[in-house]
């Protein structure tokens, strides 16, 4: 449950607050950028320092993540 909070607390103030969006249309395609970025380029703590996509499909390297 709290690892779910971390991520809406992330969302929120590396997007939505920065970003502001000011339609739902808008909104969505940020918001798509954003767990893209989150899940495959965003490093994590929890992770030894890897990103969501390293750890679940452990294909990508982390030189390339960090890109």
């Amino acid at each position: 449950m709290f690892k779910g909070l971390r991520l809406w607390k992330s969302v929120k103030y590396e997007d939505i607050y920065l970003k502001a969006y000011s339609s739902m249309t808008e909104a969505k395609s940020g918001l798509a950028s954003y767990f893209k970025f989150y899940n495959e380029k965003r490093w994590h703590n929890n992770f030894d320092r890897k990103t969501p996509a390293m750890v679940y499909f452990g294909t990508q390297s982390q030189k390339r993540a960090a890109a």
